[in-house]
């Protein structure tokens, strides 16, 4: 008897800390018409998890779930009515949840293409970062060269890649970082301040005296006020996250929804500025055009990957099964760059 082929996945039961993570083999599905089979060769751990473990994430599925927000990997096996030259491709994917596994069912698609000589964990830094920091700074901010922005976490996955894309488009960059990060900070292209002064407003204020052009805060919480404070007039905030409230009582969505509220407010007053809260899958009620957009902005964030004009940040490479030990490195604060993992 033929014994069914497996599949590994990482499992996320309830609310838990890091090492509560489980690992669950099962048998290995079947791509259906439309879809493919990918054989995952590297996911990583993105503030999504840090927050989902935590039962914060806005939208996050009910416990017990795969987590893993996207992912690199070759097509194994096609379904009816897929191209089966697809068969052998390494493609790239954005799941939201699922990619923690050696192997995922995806539709076809929603595959994107990964140019010939990238490393798999390369790639896989700039996926989901990637096409946050280009849609921020390009569809919504849509910076120009020669202004000036501020980017909060200036080190982390988004933050870093968000730096390069914008000194490669010829924007000047500041960057928030704890002070261990400003050499690394340097060589992305920005100038570090350190995001634990107390007086950080007035640092950053000091090196754009007339305001900056857009800033990138993924922290929300009270300091958005001096986010919004930082800009000139016909500037823009864009807000992308809520880390300062991650770790607070009550429901996930009320932070989220408050901040939305306070922006949609500051929208309302006549000084020329724009707040916007930026959302991955803001789009997604529209599909094709949500994943026609998807396809092109990542396009152009590995074209600039395979030119080398963006670096890859890979803080560390860990085993898929020892996902509950790269969790806790991406929240130890002591890394730059994305943790990823390799099935």
């Amino acid at each position: 008897m033929t014994t069914p082929a497996a599949t590994t996945e990482i499992v996320m039961p309830g609310l838990i800390e890091p090492d509560g993570l489980l690992v669950r083999d099962r048998d290995r599905p079947a791509p259906a018409a439309g879809q493919a089979l990918v054989r995952v060769e590297a996911t990583g751990v993105s503030f999504a998890e840090q927050q989902m473990r935590r039962g914060k994430y806005y939208d996050q599925p009910p416990f017990p779930f795969v987590p893993g927000y996207d992912l690199v990997g070759v097509v194994d096996a096609v379904g009816e009515g897929v191209d089966p030259r697809l068969v052998g491709e390494r493609v790239a994917a954005v799941v939201k949840t699922g990619a923690w596994a050696t192997h995922v069912l995806l539709d076809a698609g929603h595959l994107v293409p990964v140019p010939e000589g990238i490393d798999p964990a390369d790639a896989e830094t700039v996926v989901v970062n990637g096409i946050t920091a280009w849609q921020m700074l390009h569809r919504v901010a849509r910076v120009q060269r020669g202004q000036t922005i501020v980017v909060l976490g200036a080190n982390g996955g988004v933050g870093s890649t968000l730096v390069q894309l914008a000194t490669d488009a010829g924007i000047t960059v500041i960057g928030t970082a704890s002070e261990r990060h400003h050499d690394h900070v340097r060589t992305l292209g920005a100038t570090p301040v350190d995001y634990r002064a107390p007086d950080l407003a007035d640092r950053l204020r000091a090196l754009a005296p007339d305001g900056v052009d857009a800033v990138f805060d993924h922290v929300g919480g009270a300091g958005i006020a001096d986010s919004w404070r930082l800009l000139r007039r016909g500037g823009t905030l864009v807000s992308y996250g809520t880390a300062a409230t991650k770790d607070d009582a009550g429901r996930s969505q009320l932070p989220v929804l408050a901040l939305v509220g306070r922006l949609m407010v500051w929208n309302l007053l006549p000084n020329g500025r724009r707040a916007h809260f930026y959302n991955f899958w803001a789009g997604r009620r529209r599909p094709t055009r949500f994943h026609r957009r998807l396809r092109e902005d990542l396009t152009q964030v590995f074209q600039r990957l395979a030119a080398g004009t963006l670096a890859p940040q890979v803080a560390a490479r860990l085993p898929l099964t020892e996902a509950g030990r790269a969790l806790a490195l991406a929240e130890s604060h002591t890394v730059a760059g994305k943790v990823v993992l390799l099935p």
